[in-house]
């Protein structure tokens, strides 16, 4: 699977990927990674990328034409390419959407900069608009590595164990319940005496309980979506 970055900063993402799960995918060809500066596609004899809002308003905006541009590169080499944009005034990224877009071949992620980006080059482009939570940041490069890694990580043969897929947080709409290791007792606090018992369905069954409770506390959101389909 290939991940096409485009942003202004590529020093900023590449770092992200020299290490741990994500280099090794690279390494064994499980997944790419390349980078398009829209700085280099720019026909203003500065390499200018941005311009002030027409209308009036607070800081620079992305101006169309090195975007514009850079787009219809990668695009030309790559036709079917699915073109993201990373913005905080779009639905949110899910799990689910991880998955689904695990099973594209080639994803471009764009990252914005400033104030944003010219309005006409998102409705030309984009494939997909999303957000990673209701805050701003100082550029897209953040959220495009994180939708790119929990893309990655649902990509065939990424994760050493793609069973634990199957037991994370949101995958049947719950938090995973609370996991421990050794020693089963760590400054006076045992672990729960009945998974050191082996009895694997009584496990599961506690476990869904556990998570249904941390569901409830932290995300009654989430708990009552998942109550609301339980009850259908």
């Amino acid at each position: 699977m290939r991940f096409s970055f485009v942003t202004l900063f590529p020093d900023i993402i590449k770092g992200y990927f020299s290490d741990s799960i994500l280099q090794r995918a690279i390494e064994s060809e499980q997944i790419s990674i390349d980078y398009y500066n829209p700085r280099d596609f720019s026909t203003n004899r500065h390499n200018k990328v941005d311009e002030p809002m027409v209308g009036g308003g607070a800081g620079m905006l992305m101006t169309p034409q090195p975007l514009d541009d850079t787009l219809n590169a990668i695009k030309k080499e790559s036709p079917e390419a699915h073109v993201i944009f990373l913005t905080p005034v779009a639905k949110p990224f899910k799990q689910t959407d991880a998955k689904r877009l695990a099973k594209i071949n080639h994803i471009i992620l764009v990252s914005g900069r400033y104030e944003g980006i010219d309005e006409r080059v998102i409705e030309e482009h984009a494939d997909e608009l999303f957000s990673v939570g209701d805050f701003i940041l100082t550029g897209g490069e953040l959220p495009s590595m994180i939708v790119c890694d929990a893309i990655s990580r649902n990509v065939y043969g990424v994760l050493g164990n793609s069973a634990s897929l199957a037991i994370e947080s949101f995958e049947d709409e719950l938090l995973e319940a609370p996991s421990f290791t050794k020693p089963t007792v760590y400054k006076d606090i045992a672990v729960v005496s009945e998974f050191l018992k082996g009895n694997h369905s009584k496990i599961a069954d506690l476990k869904k309980q556990m998570a249904l409770s941390k569901t409830k506390y932290f995300r009654p959101d989430l708990y009552a979506k998942a109550k609301a389909n339980n009850e259908k």
